[in-house]
This record gives C-alpha cells, structure tokens and sequence, in this order.
C-alpha cells in the first residue's frame, strides 16, 4: 500500500480539472463549493432557492416529484444504470476531466463495487492508495460523489453499491463467516448485529447500499453457492433475513438489497452459469419455498432493494416478467425500492434466452417488466442509449420511465443521500471499520457456527493436560482463502485453523503439522468418476502426516472444500472429499490414534466412511477470519458446540433431491433388507439431518403446553415448554417447533419449521421457552392457489432437530370456538385480523381508548358491502412510544389478493385522520402495520359490511 496521502484536484469552479495537491487525510471532510452547502440543505440544482427535493423536511413523494419534474429524459435514463467502479468499467479511481464529456455528465444511478480491492476473479486485492485505510477510501468515493453533486446540472448524489454478504466487500472490513455458517447459528440478535455492524462499517467507508443478503433457499447440495444461502429452510431463511435487513437498514443507514428474485436456488441438475434454465420445480413449491423469504422480509423488514435474477421459471425469463417484478413484487408484496438485474440478466434475454431479438429489445421488455437498474460489467451506453432511443421511437413511454425513476430516487432520500451526501466523519472511519468491538462478534459468529456431528467416547473436548503431542494434517490445516474471496472483506489477517491450534497450545503442547494431501489431486474432477492410481509424490505427503500422526497422541485432520471446489459457477458432480482428502483421512485413521476430523467447507459433504469410522467429527463452514480460533476454542473446550444443522447432510449424491422441508415419504424408496438375499436397493436416509447438532452437555425437554389449545384461523397461541441442562458444562440448545398438517385439502410437507431459539443454559438450569403460533405457521396453498388456514388438527413437535422430537401436541383450528351450529356467512364478523383477533372490535366501538394492536406486517381486515365502491377511510392509530410510523391500505377484489391503494406515515395518534385514495369496487379492505406495537383506535367505513 502506498503512504498516506490523498490527491486533491483543484481548479477555478471545477474542482477536478486541474494541478494535483498532495495533503494528508483530513480528519472531517468538506467540499469545494462551499456556497453550495447551505445551512440545513443543499443547494443541488445551483439556483439559489430552496427547491422541494432540496428541503429535508418535505415529505418525501413532494421531494420526489418536485425532482422528478426538473428531470430531462437523459437525466432520467442516467439514473437507470450503473457505473462498475475502479478497473471493472470505470477506468479511473478519482474524477478526471474526461467526465465531463462521458454519459455519466448528467449523473448516474448507482457506483458499483468502487475501491472496494475487489480487481476479478483469481487476481490479489487491488493495491490502488485509496482502497485503505477506511479514511482515505470515504474521502475518496467522497470526491466521487461531488463530481456528480457539484458538476452535474441537478446535483443527484449516486448511490455508492457493494456487495457484503460476510462482512462489507473492502481491503478490510469486519470478516464473518459466510452466510451459511451464519444461518447455523440459528441465533436471530447475533445475524442482526451482523447487519448493524455491516451497514455501519458500509456507510463510514462512503457506500450507501450492500447487496445483502442471499434470500435464496438451498436445495440442490450440489450447486456451487450453497455456500451462499442460510439453509433450506423456507421459515429460516425469511426469520434470519428480516433480521439481517433490519440490522443494515438501522436508521437507513444503508438501503440493503436482497437476492436473487426468484426461483435461483434450484437450477436444474445444480448447475450453474449459463446453464442456469429451467428450474424444476411446481408453482406451488416456487411459493411455499422460494417466494415465502422476500415476501417476509419485504413486508417485515421493508427490504429497500432487490436483485432481479438471471434465470426463467416454466419458459420465461424472470428479468422480463412483468409478474414476477410488477404484480407480485410490488402488487402483492408491496415492495418500494428498486429493482437492479443481476449480472448480464438483461443481456440474457437475447444471448441466453432468445426472447429478445437484439438489445434494444431486451431494454424494452426489461424495463417494461419492473426493472429500475442495469447492472453489468459493461459500458452504461450499452444501456442507456438504447433506452433513449426507445422512448424517442415511441417504443417505451416516458411514464414508465419516470416510474421506474420515482422508485430509485425514493431510495436515495431514504437513505439520506440528499440530505447527508458525504461521509464527512473521515476519521471515525478509520476507528469503527473493523474496531475491536466488531471483532468480537464475528468471533461469537464462528463459534456458534460450529456443528458438533460426531463424538464418539467423548474424544472432545480434548484435554490439554494429556496432550503432549498433537498432529495437525490436511489442505485446509494452514489454509485462509476461504475467509478472503469475492463478496467480503478481502485482505484482513485471517487465523487458519492450525494457527489456532498453536496458539492455543503455546509453551504447552508441540504441535507438528504436515498438509498431507492438496485441496484436489491433478486429474480432478475426472478423479470424482475413476479412481486414479496414487502418485509417488502424493503418497510421499500421506506417509509424512501419518508418521507425525503415530508420533502424536492425537491427529486432527481438517479437510473439505475451498475456492476450487465451491462457489459461484463451482457445481459439482459429486458430494464426495475431493481429491486424495479420503485416502489421507484413511491413512491417518489406520495409525489407531485419536483422530477428529474438521470440515471447512461450503456444501454439505457425504462424509459416509468418516462417520463411521472416524469418533469425532467438526463441521466449521467458512468460518471467517477468526475461525481457526473459534475452532480450537471448540477443540480444547473453552467453548461448547451449538450450532444446528439448517442443511440435509445425503448419504450420497444420487439422492438429490434431498433436502427439508419434505413430503410423507419422499425421500426413502426400496425395502429395508441389504445383502445378497436382501431386497433394499438404494441407501435411505440422510447422513445428518436438518436441524442435527451435538454438545458437550446434554438437555431435557418437559413440560410442554399449548395455549389455547383451540383457535380460529385469525387467532394466535402459544406454545411453550421447559428445556433442562443436565450434563455438567454450560452450553447452547437449538430448541426447534414443528408444525404438521394432519388432514389438508392438497398435500403439505411433513414437518413445517415454525419456531426456533437458541438459548444458554448452565448446568442444572432450567429455562421455559415459548413460541408464538398464527396463521403464517398454519397456512397452505390450496387447490386454487389462495393461502388459507383449513380447520383441522395440526400436531406440535417441539425436538433438538426435526428427527429428534421430544415433545408433542395438538392444535385445533376451529371455525368457530364453543359453537357448533354453523352460521351464515352473513353473521360472520366483518373484521378480522393476523394476531389479537379478540380486540377487533375495539376499533368500532366509538371509543378512542380502546384498541388494537399489532407488530409490523400485521394487518386488520374489514370485509366490504357487496360491489362496494371505496375511496377513502378514516383511522386513529395508537402508539404507546408516540414515535412515527409507517403503514399501508390495501384491497381485494376477491380471491385473496391485495394491492396496495395508499401507503403514508402517521405523526398524529387518537385523532381521527383521512386518507382518501382513488376510487375503486373491492371487497375487502385491510390496514398494514409498518411497525411494531402499533395500535388502531377506531376507523370510519361506512362501506363496512353490516
């Protein structure tokens, strides 16, 4: 890295276009034209009034369209692109006077992925002299973003995008495992203080959206971001990701973008890249699965921006659905931030796909389908300049341009970028990204990220005392790459696991080490289908860790996958330890020394051979940069294992599919009896499964109660049980609800997660866990693809994974409670609600001390007269803490759908307040709460049915 200093470029009303000045990194940073920056504004379009979009306390949709309409059709063309940073697209780290005379002089939507270290795939991290410290870095994308406040007509501030999914992608940053180690803490505070810390770290070093996180559900082990998804569960998935976003988007201070939308995760045969078409999958499994997460955190997290995919469901692209980015996107799912496409997704349609003739129409259909940003690795011409060409031609209308246009501009308020346009506290970057604090909770990540999967005799915890020798073996011993790749932090000191060993053992054990075998052997991946014969220097490399293994009293071998074997475009073909990992794992096993066996690696592994014959087993993930110590600490028992499986471990890659949730009997085949005479004729059952974990302790479970135990459609219960440590070491338990449909109008999987925590208990200690249940936990999709809750029974399991059920009970779902006559629809109640459905009638009774109350993405419905036209409702809201908040109106014409009419902000509570929107027939009308602990006093409707 070069020494500390920054360039400054100074010239006459251009700050850019002259003689370099060399000076050292102010500790506040301010900008050039100062008459500019007014007092508590800015003065963006350089006419010295106050415009709307200019005043901070507009109300945004003002400032929007006061903006809006001062825009020219290139200015607003410009915002639908993005600019790849430093030596991606953009040639150059600092403005130069060239940019004065390139497309992006009437501004431009987003920045790319500048500065951030990141040059391409296999090369080391930029040494550019602003890519760290943080300091130097936020001055520079700081200097970026006045060219465009500064230099551009109307002054919009770029929207500075990164991607972060382990910890912000920057020379250094705060480095966490990777998301699926992340989603095996099953800890829902931890992944929101590795959104906070992200987001934080984002901003202070100058950007302003991350792409993140991965909301895509895992189902194919075989596919090469794996690596990338919290696990394969639909429930989990959303839970972890609505934390994550609310962490990030803490206080706006990023927008964060979830991805990939929709249905990416399940390509056919797990492979990847170009192949990337036809996924094989039925609508109903697309809704129950993939489209569940990003519609929860959509409405529960208020997710600013998501990335279209590149990949088609049944024959049509998703970047030029209409569907899937306009109706249920924004229709159903009330989404208000913008879309940007995926890497090539536009382009996809004519060079992939071919449902586009050229690019021109591949622009056309995109932006007519939903989306707000191009993003690629290529030119923003390419882009733009067709898209100028199609509304001149008539092609596209300047309306659909400029409501692509209000979507991202309404992101860029929101995140302050027209108010707080710069990172001014230059050296309070410097102390927040990868502060000590943050340190520690990536170190808390990796270590509840750990999978105990096997402990045969109790080999671990091991006893430093008894140790006198250990040898340390295997590819991934001294390796730190994993913790260093594309999408995090790219240059940070990173502690192998062998490092944590001797450290741990300093002046106290001698640890002797040899690799043992590479990642891959040389003929790989051939070698996954024909078995090579060993090569003399190969063999020369098991002998050595074998003959430390016999000098040792106890071998740890660590083995799995890297960035060879796993990643984006790394599919495989098999589940298998590549390379010669098993010969030496084999070798080492045969000294008859203790041997644990620790998995880094980004898939699930069929690891059949060592579970068997190796006593005990570490699965760590990509544990991050503080893994190897997170993995000692588990190795020697200074910290207890807890972390739960939230993927399927198959026994072998012929029975992919294979995964959780699951049908009844889906995933077992053929009779029970092996051998010559036997009629079993494929492996069942998995390996490991979902939810499995061991500890050094062990819990009970009592107690269970579920209350009430019967409850209408609307209504909400709860479920709690008692969980016991009874072993001797304090440790975490993963406490895990299931739900299961006894009798369903269509078929439903076995076991639905419902509910999960991960709670600390120390020895003797008994603590009540509970877990609320409604009608998310309880719906289906039925034969005319509406979500319903049937009446009916539904058993509870409450277990440690979903094969080792402790406790059970039932749940009835009744139509009505203590009636047995059946009603008339006409007598039915006209309002119901998702939770507290008791207190309905609360806002009817002319009372504005009485309510109802809900959490955000709650909501309560009123069903309407027959062809009832509404066009307004008055409401008075409560909120014990006064605070604003956020909420939408929503209606139905039938069939269950609801659009969004009207979304605002309440400010005023129990006063009756208008909200008039456009008219139109429906027959239901709901509220949606933007909040937690938001009430609604009374509403006027005079179209509420009778």
């Amino acid at each position: 890295m070069k020494q500390l200093l920054i360039t400054v470029l100074l010239s006459g009303s251009c700050g850019f276009l002259a003689a370099q000045k060399t000076v050292k990194t102010p500790a506040i940073y301010k900008p050039i034209r100062t008459e500019m920056y007014k007092k508590g504004w800015i003065d963006f379009n350089k006419n010295g009034v106050k415009d709307i979009y200019e005043d901070p306390s507009a109300p945004v949709d003002a400032r929007i369209e006061d903006l809006l309409k001062q825009m020219t059709l290139e200015e607003k063309t410009c915002q639908m692109v993005t600019l790849y940073g430093y030596k991606r697209v953009l040639k150059d780290d600092l403005p130069t006077p060239e940019w004065k005379n390139q497309l992006w002089k009437d501004g431009i939507g987003a920045i790319d992925e500048h500065l951030n270290g990141f040059q391409q795939w296999g090369l080391p991290p930029s040494d550019n002299e602003y890519v760290w410290p943080a300091s130097r870095h936020a001055w520079a994308l700081n200097e970026v973003q006045r060219f465009f406040i500064e230099e551009t007509r109307l002054g919009i501030p770029t929207d500075f995008t990164n991607e972060g999914i382990r910890g912000v992608e920057s020379y250094k940053a705060t480095n966490f495992p990777t998301q699926l180690g992340l989603g095996h803490t099953w800890n829902r505070e931890l992944i929101r203080q590795v959104g906070v810390i992200t987001g934080r770290e984002a901003r202070m070093l100058g950007y302003t959206n991350v792409y993140a996180p991965i909301l895509d559900v895992g189902r194919d082990q075989r596919w090469g971001r794996y690596e990338e998804v919290y696990g394969e569960s639909p429930y989990l998935v959303a839970e972890l990701g609505i934390e994550m976003v609310r962490g990030m988007q803490q206080d706006y201070q990023v927008a964060a973008t979830g991805k990939h939308f929709i249905a990416y995760s399940n390509n056919k045969g797990g492979r990847e890249g170009m192949s990337r078409v036809d996924p094989q999958m039925s609508p109903r499994e697309v809704e129950m699965v993939h489209v569940y997460p990003f519609k929860r955190v959509i409405r529960e997290a208020g997710l600013l921006g998501v990335m279209s995919s590149y990949n088609d469901y049944d024959g049509f692209p998703i970047q030029s659905s209409y569907y899937w980015l306009t109706t249920r996107l924004r229709g159903e799912m009330g989404f208000r931030g913008y879309v940007v496409s995926d890497s090539d997704a536009v382009e996809y349609l004519y060079t992939k796909h071919n449902t586009a003739k050229d690019m021109k129409e591949a622009v056309r259909q995109s932006v007519e389908a939903g989306l707000n940003v191009r993003c690629t690795f290529r030119s923003p011409d390419s882009y733009v300049l067709p898209l100028r060409e199609l509304v001149k031609e008539g092609g596209l209308s300047e309306e659909v341009i400029n409501d692509r246009v209000r979507d991202i501009l309404r992101v860029k308020f929101l995140v302050g970028l027209f108010d707080h346009p710069y990172q001014t506290d230059l050296k309070g970057a410097d102390e927040e990204v990868e502060k000590a604090e943050n340190e520690e909770v990536a170190l808390q990540a990796s270590r509840e990220s750990i999978v105990l999967l096997k402990n045969d005799q109790d080999v671990l915890p091991l006893d430093i005392s008894g140790i006198k020798k250990i040898a340390v073996c295997g590819p991934n011993a001294d390796e730190c790459s994993y913790a260093l790749g594309h999408y995090g932090p790219l240059a940070v000191e990173v502690t192998s696991v062998l490092k944590g060993i001797q450290e741990k053992t300093d002046g106290k054990v001698e640890v002797l080490y040899s690799k043992g075998c590479e990642l891959v052997d040389a003929n790989w991946p051939e070698s996954e289908l024909i078995d090579f014969p060993l090569t003399e220097e190969e063999q020369k490399e098991i002998d050595r860790a074998v003959s430390q293994a016999k000098e040792a009293d106890v071998a740890v071998v660590v083995l799995g996958g890297g960035q060879r074997t796993c990643g984006e475009n790394k599919s495989r073909s098999s589940l298998d330890l590549p390379g010669r990992q098993l010969d030496l794992l084999k070798a080492v096993v045969a000294t008859g020394k203790p041997v644990v066996l620790v998995l880094i690696n980004g898939r699930p592994l069929s690891i059949n051979w060592a579970d068997k014959f190796v006593p005990a087993i570490l699965e760590a993930w990509y544990p991050g940069a503080k893994g190897g110590k997170a993995v000692a600490d588990v190795l020697f028992g200074d910290y207890n294992p807890g972390g739960k499986l939230t993927v399927t471990f198959p026994k072998t890659v012929g029975q992919i599919p294979f995964n959780f949730p699951c049908k009844p009997s889906s995933q077992i085949d053929g009779g029970k009896n092996p051998g010559m005479d036997g009629n079993m004729s494929r492996a069942n059952g998995a390996l490991y499964a979902f939810g499995y974990g061991l500890s050094y302790t062990s819990f009970e479970y009592s107690d269970l109660k579920i209350t009430p135990a019967v409850i209408t459609p609307n209504q909400k219960t709860y479920v709690t049980c008692k969980v016991t440590n009874t072993g001797k070491r304090a440790g975490d338990e993963v406490v895990q609800l299931y739900v299961r449909d006894v009798l369903s109008s269509v078929t439903t999987y076995e076991k639905n997660l419902a509910g999960f925590e991960r709670i600390h208990l120390k020895p003797g200690e008994t603590k009540e866990v509970s877990f609320p249940i409604d009608r998310k936990a309880l719906e289906l999709l039925n034969a005319d693809m509406h979500w319903v809750v049937e009446p009916g029974d539904f058993t509870l399991m409450v277990g440690a994974s979903s094969t080792d059920i402790r406790l059970n009970g039932t749940l009835t779902v009744a139509d009505r409670i203590n009636d047995s006559t059946p009603q008339s629809k006409e007598n039915e109640s006209p309002i119901s609600a998702s939770t507290n459905q008791e207190m309905v009638n609360n806002v009817v009774d002319n009372d504005l001390t009485t309510f109802w109350e809900g959490n955000k993405g709650d909501y309560i419905t009123f069903a309407l007269q027959n062809e009832a036209k509404v066009d307004g409702i008055s409401i008075a809201f409560h909120r014990d803490n006064g605070l604003e908040t956020d909420f939408e109106i929503q209606l139905s014409s039938g069939g269950g759908q609801f659009l969004t009419v009207y979304s605002g902000t309440v400010k005023e509570y129990h006063k009756l307040l208008n909200f008039p929107f456009k008219g139109t027939t429906a027959s239901d009308l709901r509220i949606v709460l933007g909040s937690d602990r938001v009430g609604i006093t009374e509403i006027k409707l005079p179209q509420i049915r009778k």
